[in-house]
């Protein structure tokens, strides 16, 4: 057997040699097959960022299949067109406009004339924001099921939940007046930002400016201690992913805070519209225009069981045990990489490494020529 075995490898090699030798006829000369293997490393780390980028699927949205690719179909798709955006919209718009004239003409009073008296304004604040959020889920025609109990105040608890779009927050907070943990953003969402949600407790950031962590730390854990104050909510992926994946928990936050953490599962529906939110390649206004056309937004979400961390954990394995807690129940696919990576570029350093290593092997092979 092991005669035999000899005998087959060296038939191998010897028809392996025969194959590197062959030749291409080129009118300077002859091109082995050995000298384009020579730089198949570097093809291979380039077919495969091409192939199998498990980094940029975080962040594509996946274009629905087409249906009304036939003369039966396409009538119906026509009528569904003009429904939507005849009929639906403008009702949406109008829902909405609603919503705004009972939110501002009772939150301008409540703010200005309760002044001195804090608990009951922010009581009646609480209530007024959850109800312009009712109104925004409304504008999408929202079909929302909730699983488990319903958060409570509570000090040294923090919520955690994967994130998909700035309509995750508006979603969980018609249920629950959360102080939420957000990026600051311009336009008529930051105006928002500074003033209504403001008094909720929300916190705001700049993650671009290495002191806001300083700040944003020492706020986080003055804010769950208190009994008093809304539960904070915390986005630990720290970018919107496509709610297919997860990438990594930011350890800093939530699971620093020696504080009890209670993960959400947020799963949307794509069966009308897909919740995903590119915020590079789209505003927030036109992400909403596309929400209000489609048919309905749905999603579910599961309050899941609160965690704390484990003797002997540290803070990165508590982030993954959460985050693995998450991803299953919603059903997403775990990824090893950091979200804020897609704000990032490759440093020059990097691509003139690759670039020298490319150049220096094929100035090698046309020496040798």
């Amino acid at each position: 057997m092991n005669s035999s075995s000899e005998v087959q490898n060296q038939k191998l090699t010897s028809q392996l040699d025969l194959d590197l030798d062959f030749e291409f006829d080129q009118p300077s000369g002859k091109l082995r097959l050995r000298d384009l293997l020579d730089i198949s490393p570097t093809l291979t780390e380039a077919s495969g960022a091409i192939i199998d980028d498990s980094f940029t699927r975080c962040f594509k949205s996946n274009p629905p299949e087409t249906w009304n690719w036939n003369v039966y179909l396409f009538p119906l798709w026509c009528l569904g067109v003009v429904i939507r955006y005849c009929f639906l919209f403008p009702a949406r718009v109008l829902i909405l406009t609603i919503g705004w004239i009972i939110f501002l003409s009772s939150y301008i009073p409540v703010h200005f004339l309760l002044k001195g008296h804090d608990k009951l304004r922010k009581k009646f604040e609480r209530y007024l924001v959850e109800l312009i959020c009712s109104f925004f889920v409304a504008s999408w025609t929202g079909v929302v099921k909730y699983h488990g109990p319903r958060p409570s105040r509570r000090p040294k608890q923090v919520f955690v939940a994967n994130h998909t779009s700035m309509i995750d927050f508006i979603i969980l907070e018609q249920m629950t007046a959360f102080a939420v943990i957000m990026q600051k953003h311009p336009g008529w969402v930051g105006l928002l930002q500074s003033t209504i949600l403001e008094s909720v407790g929300c916190i705001w950031f700049n993650r671009t400016e290495v002191k806001d962590r300083e700040i944003l730390t020492k706020k986080l854990r003055d804010h769950v201690q208190g009994a008093e104050n809304n539960p904070l909510l915390i986005f630990p992926e720290g970018t919107c992913v496509n709610n297919n994946y997860t990438v990594m928990f930011k350890k800093g936050g939530a699971f620093e805070l020696d504080c009890t953490v209670c993960p959400i599962a947020i799963k949307y529906n794509k069966i009308f519209v897909d919740a995903f939110w590119n915020s590079r390649k789209q505003s927030f206004t036109k992400h909403l225009l596309r929400l209000m056309t489609s048919w309905a937004v749905v999603c579910d979400v599961w309050y899941l069981e609160p965690q704390n961390i484990k003797p002997g954990e540290t803070a990165i394995e508590f982030a993954e045990r959460v985050r693995d807690i998450i991803s299953v129940r919603a059903g997403l696919k775990k990824v090893p990489w950091d979200g804020l990576l897609k704000y990032s570029r490759p440093s020059p350093k990097h691509r003139e490494l690759k670039q020298q290593s490319f150049s220096e092997s094929m100035l090698r092979r046309l020496e040798e020529k």
